[in-house]
């Protein structure tokens, strides 16, 4: 082999070296597609658009927010599972099409923990136990120790088989040692007007859309659903507080195509400590019922374990309350 044979291997390695560090260096050089599992103007893409567009101006390129609404925000996830890996295209993570959905639909085109890479989590948004004021409910043990003495009296609306809000309830039977009555609507609004008017007992709506009722006095809450309590709901306990370890918040996050580069995930994470430094925006969304969580809950090691964790939960609470998958 002569001196000139030697060099070109070499060089055609630097120059490929050299075009990987331009490329590490100059993403994201277009925008970004954040596929939803939900239709516009819904809280999932509320969630997307408000985190979108500050990630936006950290990153100095667009977030297109993609709206794939049908099947619990399976076809979206789907369709984000067979998106080309090149850090352009990810997928806004829910725990109902993320966690939840493996245990409630027969079969899945996707499977969350083999064609997904966890990138990065938000903050959660709790869930409140709430009942009527005019019960006799004052605190969660209340509402247990009756439930215990009187199986199945407890009523419990929520937004149909399968919701957060009715899987939630369901851990919440199943840790306490209780049996309750599932009350299913058409969506938490309906279950909440009936709450009101005195119809049913209790139900776990998302801490955003509590926090007017429970303001003005309309509804009482007993405890959040997250693992620590909330300065929204003053002297209002955490259920792990009674149940140790209990968690059940939706949380949402981003997930890239299986294979999305390592430096395309640390571009983001870069991105989003710079969001997360900025108190007066983490501090707006305390404000709109969202939990801060610890600076490692958002890594993405931290979070594909969550995921996985979560998958599990779910899978229980979905046997353990008899729920035929779809």
């Amino acid at each position: 082999m002569n001196y000139l044979s030697k060099l070109v291997p070499i060089f055609i390695l630097g120059l490929t070296l050299n075009t990987s560090v331009c490329a590490d260096e100059n993403y994201p050089a277009r925008p970004i597609t954040w596929i939803v599992g939900g239709a516009a103007g819904g809280p999932t893409d509320a969630v997307a658009r408000t985190m979108g567009e500050r990630m936006a101006k950290a990153l100095g390129q667009s977030v297109v927010i993609e709206n794939v609404g049908g099947a619990g925000g399976t076809i979206a996830t789907a369709k984000a599972a067979r998106a080309k890996p090149d850090g352009y295209t990810f997928l806004l993570g829910h725990v109902g099409y993320v966690a939840a959905a493996p245990s409630l639909y027969k079969k899945l085109d996707y499977d969350p923990t083999v064609d997904f890479d966890a990138v990065l989590r938000f903050p959660d948004i709790p869930g409140v136990v709430l009942v009527n004021p005019s019960s006799n409910f004052k605190s969660l043990a209340d509402l247990i120790d009756y439930a215990k003495e009187n199986p199945e009296q407890v009523n419990f609306g929520d937004a149909g088989v399968g919701s957060m809000s009715n899987l939630v309830a369901a851990m919440l039977a199943s840790r306490s040692g209780i049996n309750i009555t599932a009350v299913p609507y058409k969506g938490n609004g309906p279950a909440m007007m009936d709450l009101l008017a005195g119809r049913i007992e209790a139900m776990i709506d998302t801490a955003n859309t509590a926090i007017p009722q429970v303001r003005d006095g309309k509804l009482l809450a007993l405890a959040t659903t997250g693992l620590e309590p909330m300065s929204l709901f003053p002297g209002v306990p955490a259920v792990a507080q009674t149940l140790p370890g209990f968690e059940g918040t939706v949380w949402f996050g981003i997930y890239g195509p299986k294979g999305t580069p390592q430096h395309v995930i640390d571009k983001l994470n870069e991105a989003y400590k710079k969001v997360m430094d900025d108190a007066e925006f983490t501090q707006r969304l305390v404000s709109q019922g969202m939990q801060l969580l610890s600076d490692e809950k958002y890594s993405p090691a931290s979070f594909q374990e969550f995921t996985a964790a979560e998958i599990d939960k779910y899978r229980t609470i979905v046997r353990e309350a008899n729920i035929q998958p779809q």
